[in-house]
């Protein structure tokens, strides 16, 4: 995810710490491929802040799910693949350039924001602050509408 601003980041910990134990690392962290290796097998979400352009090439039969008979290939060895696990990467760069190789293996989401995007949030916050009950009422009807299309 492209996210200068640090929303997808925000995000990803409010929805993911709700049911489980969200595990969050950097790529200069020491010993990450380890502890990564656990939370496979676990099946805990995954938070990777901070990428650069290039990624570890331990990293590749992740991103490519190389799972044979229920295991998955990393640098310390096979760990046992559980599909509840959740790979989640960041950056804060504001126009990446990946190469191929790296954006067939991954989605690309950008949360970069528009200054519309920004005029919308703005005002949520100023009516949040001024009439909650109003806010409280907008959310309703938004969780609301969004049953009413299931």
């Amino acid at each position: 995810m492209i996210d200068p601003q640090g929303q997808a980041n925000k995000w990803i910990k409010n929805m993911e710490n709700k049911e489980n134990t969200l595990y969050i690392f950097k790529p200069s962290d020491s010993n990450y491929l380890k502890i990564l290796g656990t939370k496979v097998t676990f099946g805990h979400p995954v938070l990777m802040e901070n990428v650069g352009e290039e990624l570890d090439p331990a990293l590749e039969p992740l991103l490519l799910k190389q799972i044979v008979k229920n295991e998955l290939k990393m640098a310390d060895g096979a760990v046992e693949y559980n599909h509840e696990f959740k790979f989640y990467m960041t950056t804060k760069l504001r126009n990446p350039h990946y190469l191929p190789e790296i954006s067939t293996k991954v989605t690309l989401l950008n949360f970069m924001i528009t200054p519309e995007g920004l005029a919308d949030q703005l005002l949520a916050t100023v009516v949040t602050e001024e009439q909650p009950d109003l806010a409280r009422r907008k959310e309703e009807l938004i969780v609301q509408g969004a049953r009413n299309k299931e």
